[in-house]
Parts: structure tokens; C-alpha cells; sequence
């Protein structure tokens, strides 16, 4: 399959990197490729060339009949999809999606050298989707940050982390799996100026339970006042950090709203008042409504808890709807490590969702490029494909009707020049 797009200045002839993809980009090289998704606006375009130099983009022409400069040696993937590196905005490193309670066990209470085994593994799987970041929304023990801290030698896969530590929760509420209460006799707030701030990327506060898998709806009262709330993203802020908050219902997530987090993670059943409020404000919302889909695959097939997750998912993916005509900032997360949630396979599962919803490809992109990299603090390091930036890019068969599914198999992924996982 070759582009119908043609430039002026154009090699007609392609250099022998046609033959497969090389290492270690060289200094020059132009790449033609059959479509852009660009992760910055949401846009898909048809035939492009791109100029990189010493690792980053130089220029990137779609415009046919354009003089466009090509420099080095010509690598055709006219018959590819380019896309910026992917970002899971939620992930728990040091949990896989296992369903299995003796491992999960087994990965809960594990050491550091076992966690850092298995966040090995998470990473990789991550990378062989496309995925070249990731937040960690916490655990216990911290395993995920002292990973990311941890001499580059022991690292496997050149995946980026922004890292939480643990998280915060209230004392005697959810959240013990992933974190812990304030200091005794310190406020959240308190608590949070007290940790060193060395190496992590914002902070995570839990502030409601989980979804109900017997009553459909069920909401759970807010773990901290609005007061305290409001001091913790302050003091966070103090630090230089974000604050990501898990919150699920109207009161809990309006409250997270109003101290000016960065992010709702999940927020489930919060409502149209609430997805309004983070439009005006332009808050992210991180979904997870995959988490749902994989709770379900899990449970017997007639069963109360079946149908009152599924219902989850339904309402949640409605949600989505009202968000995106809302024009609520939205990130693909998956909160992979869940129950049944698998690191990179749960990336694809979320765009497939976030379709269902109604957003073009170009626009789930964007979700899992531009957007989720700003939340980040990457927007310089990844998620768009511009002039300027580092070349950090997946590429795969075929035209963008096949993604998400061709993420399963990416022709390559490169990482700042490089070619870090390739499949010819």
C-alpha cells in the first residue's frame, strides 16, 4: 500500500532502510508515512512526511504539492499508521491484572527486589503496546517510586514513570492496598509537606471508596472535608506538585473540584454538574472505565455483581459521552494492576471504550498523547508529534481503522531517535 499523498522534492527512490528499520535512527532521515495522528488535536491525517534530526522532529509536511525538504536516507512506511508514544495516566506498578488471590497476595506483601521483578515485567508489557509512560497512582510500600529512582542499570524498558509514592487516605477508609492516613497528630496537609518531595512526580489523595458491585449506584461519603482538601493541593502546589484524586460520586468529586485538583481519577456516578464544573475549570478526568469491563470478565455469568458492573461500565461510558460534548480534558488511564487489568493490554481496552463513547480515533489519541502528557508534566518530552519535540513514536499496520488492535503488535516504537522495540 503505498500514500496518495504527493511532495514536491520527493525522493523517488527509497533508501534500503525500506527493507526494515534500523537500531538507531541516523542523524538525518526523513520517514513517509501512510497516516498521522499527531496526538495534539485530534486530527488524522492521510500521507506525511517527517524530518528528524539527531533524535528529534525537524519538520513534519502534510500538505501534498508542498516543497518539503528531505533529508538523509528515505524510511517508507506508506503502508503505516505514525502515532505519538502512548501515556497510561493510572497504572500500580508493583500489582499485575492477575486474578489470582494467592498471587495477588503474594504481590501485595512483596519485597523490594520481588515488586521491582514485577514492575519489571509491567513495563515491558507496556512498551510492546506502544505505551513509553505512565502515572503510578501508589502503593504501600512506595516500590513504584524507589523503582523509578532506582540506578539505571536495573531497569529494563526505557518507559518513562511519574511517580506518586504511596497514596493518602482518611483513617479506617479505603485506600490501605495503596497507601496511608496523614502523620498522627499532622494534618493531610501537614502530612504531605512532611514527606520529601525528591523524585515524586504529585500527589494522590483517595478521597471515596470503591463502586458498589451489589447496589447499583451506591455512592460513598467524601474521606476528607473540604477544608482539607483545599490545604493538601495547596501544599502540594508548595512543593512544585500535582495532585491526582480518586473520587467516585457527586459530593466526593465536587469537593476534589473545588480545592483545585489537577485530576479526578475514576468518577464514576458524579454527574453532569460535576463534569461541567471541571470543563469551566479545565480539570482532567481519567476514566478507568475499563476497570469495569475486566471486573465483569471475572465474575459468574448470572450473577448480581455481574449486572450491577456492567451497569457500572454502561453509566460510566455515558459519561464519556456527556464529557467529550462537554469538552471536559479527558486522559486514557486504566488503573492496570486492578483486578483483572493488565499493563498495556488495558491501554487498548480503554480506547476501545473511549470509541464506544464516540470519539474519533484521532481524538482518542490525543487522550493518550497530548493530554495525558500535560498531566504528566511531559508536554515537552512526548505525546504530540511536532517539530521540536523528541521522536518518540509507535508505528503501526495498516490505517488508523485497525488501532487500537494493531498496538498489539506495533511494527516499532522509538523513544528520543531511538528504536527501542521493533517487529521486522
Amino acid at each position: 500500500m503505498s500514500t496518495d499523498q504527493t511532495f514536491k522534492g520527493e525522493r523517488t527512490e527509497v533508501d534500503s532502510l525500506s527493507c526494515g528499520i534500523p537500531p538507531l535512527l541516523p542523524g538525518k532521515i526523513t520517514l513517509k508515512v501512510g497516516w498521522l495522528l499527531d496526538g495534539a488535536n485530534g486530527s488524522v491525517r492521510r500521507g506525511a512526511l517527517l524530518g528528524i534530526r539527531d533524535g528529534r522532529l525537524h519538520t513534519v509536511e502534510t500538505s501534498p504539492g508542498s516543497a518539503c525538504p528531505v533529508e538523509g536516507p528515505v524510511l517508507d512506511v506508506s503502508g503505516a499508521t505514525l502515532s505519538p508514544g502512548l501515556v497510561d495516566a493510572h497504572v500500580h506498578l508493583s500489582m499485575s491484572g492477575t486474578p489470582d488471590p494467592v498471587q495477588r497476595e503474594t504481590q501485595l506483601s512483596a519485597d523490594r527486589d520481588r515488586a521491582w521483578a514485577i514492575i519489571d515485567g509491567n513495563m515491558e508489557a507496556h512498551l510492546a503496546h506502544g505505551v513509553a509512560a505512565v502515572r503510578d497512582g501508589g502503593d504501600r510500600e512506595g516500590h513504584a517510586l524507589k523503582y523509578k529512582l532506582r540506578t539505571p542499570a536495573h531497569g529494563t524498558a526505557p518507559v518513562r514513570i511519574a511517580a506518586a509514592g504511596y497514596a493518602w487516605r482518611a483513617p479506617g477508609r479505603y485506600g490501605k492496598l495503596i497507601g496511608r492516613p496523614p502523620r498522627a497528630g499532622k494534618t493531610l496537609a501537614q502530612s504531605i509537606t512532611a514527606v520529601s518531595p525528591a523524585g515524586r512526580d504529585h500527589v494522590k489523595i483517595v478521597n471515596s471508596g470503591l463502586n458498589s458491585l451489589l447496589e447499583f449506584g451506591r455512592r460513598t461519603a467524601p474521606q476528607f472535608t473540604g477544608e482539607e482538601l483545599a490545604e493538601a493541593v495547596k501544599a502540594a502546589r508548595s512543593l512544585g506538585l500535582k495532585t491526582m484524586v480518586h473520587a467516585n460520586g457527586e459530593i466526593p468529586v465536587r469537593r476534589a473540584l473545588e480545592a483545585g485538583c489537577d485530576s479526578i481519577e475514576h468518577g464514576f456516578f458524579m454527574g453532569t454538574d460535576n463534569l461541567k464544573r471541571m470543563a469551566d475549570r479545565g480539570i482532567v478526568w481519567v476514566p478507568t472505565a475499563c476497570t469495569m469491563k475486566a471486573y465483569s470478565e471475572h465474575l459468574p455469568a448470572k450473577s448480581v455483581e455481574r449486572s450491577v458492573c456492567l451497569r457500572n461500565l454502561e453509566s460510566q461510558v455515558e459519561q464519556m459521552v456527556r464529557a467529550r460534548e462537554l469538552g471536559v480534558r479527558m486522559a486514557v488511564g486504566t488503573d492496570s494492576g486492578s483486578l483483572g487489568v493488565h499493563h498495556g493490554e488495558a491501554v487498548l481496552e480503554e480506547m476501545n471504550l473511549f470509541r464506544q463513547a464516540g470519539f474519533s480515533m484521532g481524538e482518542v489519541v490525543a487522550c493518550a498523547g497530548g493530554t495525558a502528557a500535560d498531566l504528566l508534566g511531559l508536554e515537552r518530552v512526548l505525546g504530540r508529534l511536532v517539530p521540536g519535540m523528541p521522536a518518540t513514536f509507535v508505528v503501526t499496520a495498516g490505517g488508523p481503522e485497525r488501532l487500537p488492535e494493531s498496538l498489539r503488535n506495533p511494527l516499532c516504537v522509538a523513544v528520543e531517535g531511538r528504536i527501542v522495540r521493533s517487529s521486522v
